[in-house]
C-alpha cells in the first residue's frame, strides 16, 4: 500500500462526504482511508457509512479526544508506505497523493511538502497566501533534497500545518513524533519535532489541498480556544529542549514563543482576554523562576521584551493593561 490517509472528523456533516470523495477519487488508487469520527453528534458518522469502498477502515471514538489524539490513533494502525492528514472540512486535489508519492519516493524523502490554496465557504473565493505557497524556500530548493539545517534561517517562517506534508511511515514510526493530545494548536509541537528529526526533505510548488474558512474554522474567530496557545507552545519549548534543539534556535524559538500569546492577547474576544492573560502570567513566571530567563532577558527584541516583563510585574489583566498605556 503506498499511501495512509488519516482523516480526523468532528461535526463536519456539511463537508465529510467532499473530503471523503476527493481520497477515494485519487488518481491513485493503492491507498487506505482512515476515518476518525471523533465523537460526532451531528449526521457525521451515518454519513461516513454511506461509502461503501474496501480502502476505508473507520474508528470511531465514541467521545471527543481531540485531533491530536485522534491523529496518533491513525498513525499507530496505517499501513501505507506514506502518510498523509486530511481535516474533515478540507479536501485534496484528485491527483495530489500521486504526485505526492512520486514525488517522495523518487527522492527518498522521509518529508515531502507541497502548496495549499484557502477556500473561503461564504464567498467561493480561493487565494494564496505566502505560508502556504511554501514562499519561504527559494529557488535553490526546487527539485532537490534538503536537510532541515539549510532551513534554520527561516524555521519559523513555515507552515506548521501537518496536513501540508506527506510523511514516510517507516520515519514516522521510528521518530516517535506523535501529536500532543488534550490541546488545541496541536500542529505546532509535532511539527517542529519532525521537520527537525527528517534527514531527507523536498517540496512540491502546485497546489494539491483546498483548506476551507468557515465560521466554525479555528483561526476564523479569535476566540477562547487560543487560550490554547499557551499549553502548545510549552509543550513546544519543551521538546526543543528535550531533543536538544534549544542552543541552536533559542534566538528565534523565544520570540516564536512569546509572540504567538501575545499576538492572541490582543486579538482574542474580550470575554477570553483575562484567561488567556491568567494563562500568560503563569506560565512568564514559571520561566522566570526557570535556568532559561535570562535567555529571555537577553535575547528577546524590545517589544517582547517588555511584554514578557510587563506580564512578570502585573498580578490581573487590569494591572497589566496600565503598563501598555
Amino acid at each position: 500500500m503506498k499511501i495512509s490517509v488519516i482523516l480526523t472528523v468532528f461535526n463536519e456533516e456539511r463537508y465529510i462526504a467532499n473530503a471523503i470523495e476527493s481520497i477515494l477519487n485519487q488518481t491513485l488508487h493503492d491507498l487506505e482511508l482512515i476515518i476518525i469520527n471523533d465523537g460526532s453528534t451531528d449526521d457525521t458518522l451515518d454519513i461516513i457509512n454511506s461509502f461503501d469502498d474496501e480502502r476505508i477502515i473507520l474508528i470511531d471514538n465514541g467521545e471527543n479526544i481531540g485531533p491530536g489524539a485522534s491523529r496518533n490513533k491513525g498513525i499507530e494502525i496505517a499501513r501505507g508506505e506514506y502518510v498523509s492528514f486530511l481535516d474533515g472540512d478540507d479536501w485534496f486535489t484528485s491527483d495530489a497523493l500521486e504526485e505526492c508519492f512520486n514525488e517522495a519516493k523518487s527522492k527518498n524523502t522521509d518529508i515531502t511538502m507541497f502548496q495549499m490554496l484557502n477556500y473561503d465557504d461564504e464567498t467561493g473565493r480561493v487565494y494564496e497566501n505566502d505560508w502556504f505557497n511554501l514562499n519561504s524556500f527559494d529557488k535553490s530548493f526546487d527539485g532537490r533534497v534538503f536537510a532541515p539545517d539549510e532551513c534554520s534561517d527561516f524555521l519559523f517562517d513555515l507552515s506548521v500545518s501537518g496536513s501540508q506534508k506527506i510523511y514516510k511511515n517507516s520515519f514516522l514510526q521510528k521518530s516517535n513524533v506523535r501529536f500532543p493530545e488534550g490541546m488545541l494548536f496541536e500542529d505546532m509541537p509535532f511539527f517542529f519535532e519532525i521537520y527537525l528529526k527528517a534527514k531527507r526533505i523536498s517540496i512540491i510548488r502546485k497546489h494539491f489541498y483546498y483548506r476551507r474558512k468557515h465560521s466554525k474554522s479555528i483561526t476564523h474567530v479569535v476566540d477562547c480556544t487560543y487560550l490554547d496557545t499557551v499549553p502548545a507552545g510549552q509543550e513546544n519549548m519543551r521538546r526543543f529542549i528535550e531533543n536538544g534543539y534549544y542552543e541552536d534556535y533559542k534566538y528565534d524559538l523565544l520570540a516564536y514563543k512569546i509572540n504567538g500569546p501575545r499576538i492572541a492577547l490582543g486579538e482574542i474576544v474580550d470575554k477570553c482576554k483575562r484567561p488567556l492573560y491568567d494563562l500568560i502570567h503563569a506560565d512568564y513566571l514559571e520561566i522566570k523562576d526557570s535556568i532559561y530567563y535570562d535567555d529571555y532577558l537577553n535575547e528577546l527584541g524590545p517589544v517582547k521584551l517588555k511584554f514578557f516583563l510587563d506580564v512578570i510585574k502585573s498580578d490581573t489583566y487590569d494591572e497589566f493593561l496600565k503598563l501598555q498605556d
